[in-house]
């Protein structure tokens, strides 16, 4: 009789199991590992996050409500729908002080702009000093008011050194800060003094992105630094250049503690830029109500403004490849 045999069943090799019990715990590793990272992350970023939500969302969801009550810090606040937006269109202040604040940031902007990329360009192009740049970077250390006071006192136009010099080479003494033809651009050019620096280090960050073996290919087919600027330069800067401006615009259209400590909005309101005015509605007149009113409408220009540069300038995109 033939005993029929049955082939043992067949197993996994030993060295197969392990080496699946080692990828399962390599997994279960990475996912605990990636886990305790997730929650690092959130630990760091909590008081930024916290900062955030108490001094920037919350205020700007109160001052939306303020915009549409009436109050005075003294009493509950008084709801009245449109009429702090009504009252707005018709305050002919308020258009003076929108007007004041567009020339004030076209003039920051357009010099300070031009100055800081050729800055920018000549620390790239010429010297990559870290001296040079700390240098470049030093008004920017000082705060608004330090500034604001420094060339308060140089400018003035009895003993301001400014004028002592004007004078000396036989000029007339200029009013910077008491008239008002030239309040607005030396309020402009004070600024600029300060920021330029930090600007243009933005913009050379920007330019080390760019691979220098552009500028020699263009060297080697003769192309001028001219040239090279306008075919090579700004366009593969574009992206960091449309990111400065929208920075420095919003933070021209804020412009106050300058205003604050030399002119105080003079002579004759010209210098009462929009972010003045609201501040004097506030804390002057305590009106806070019509005060969140013009923030809120400050809000909407400045988001419309940072949406369509961002759009325009294609801050998005690069043509580095």
């Amino acid at each position: 009789m033939t005993i029929a045999s049955s082939s043992p069943p067949s197993r996994m090799p030993l060295g197969g199991a392990a080496e699946g019990r080692t990828k399962t715990g390599t997994g279960r590793t990475r996912a605990r590992e990636g886990g305790g990272d997730g929650r690092l992350a959130v630990l760091f970023i909590a008081p930024a996050l916290l900062g955030f939500l108490v001094f920037l969302f919350w205020p700007t969801l109160r001052g939306i409500y303020l915009s549409f009550t009436r109050f005075n810090l003294l009493t509950p606040p008084e709801w009245v729908g449109f009429d702090n937006y009504v009252r707005m269109v018709k305050d002919p202040i308020f258009w003076d002080s929108l007007a004041v604040t567009v020339e004030y940031v076209a003039i920051n902007i357009g010099i300070q702009t031009v100055s800081a990329l050729a800055i920018a360009v000549l620390l790239q192009r010429l010297t990559q000093s870290a001296v040079l740049r700390g240098i470049v970077l030093t008004p920017y250390l000082m705060s608004n008011v330090v500034a604001g006071i420094v060339w308060l006192w140089i400018l003035d136009t009895q003993l301001g050194i400014g004028n002592e010099i004007i004078a000396a080479v036989g000029a007339d003494r200029i009013p910077f800060l008491a008239d008002e033809t030239w309040a607005i651009p030396t309020i402009a050019l004070i600024n600029v003094w300060r920021h330029v620096g930090y600007t243009a280090l933005l913009l050379f960050a920007g330019l080390q992105a760019i691979p220098n073996d552009m500028y020699e290919a263009a060297k080697v087919d003769g192309a001028s630094e001219w040239r090279m600027f306008w075919r090579i330069t700004m366009p593969l800067l574009r992206p960091v250049l449309a990111v400065v401006l929208i920075m420095t615009v919003i933070g021209s259209f804020q412009v106050f503690d300058t205003v604050a400590v030399t002119t105080a909005g003079g002579p004759a309101n010209a210098t009462n830029v929009l972010q003045y005015y609201i501040y004097g509605a506030a804390f002057g007149r305590f009106q806070f109500g019509y005060a969140s009113a013009m923030s809120v409408a400050l809000l909407v220009v400045l988001s419309a403004i940072t949406f369509i540069q961002y759009r325009l300038t294609r801050a998005g995109q690069t043509d580095l490849g």
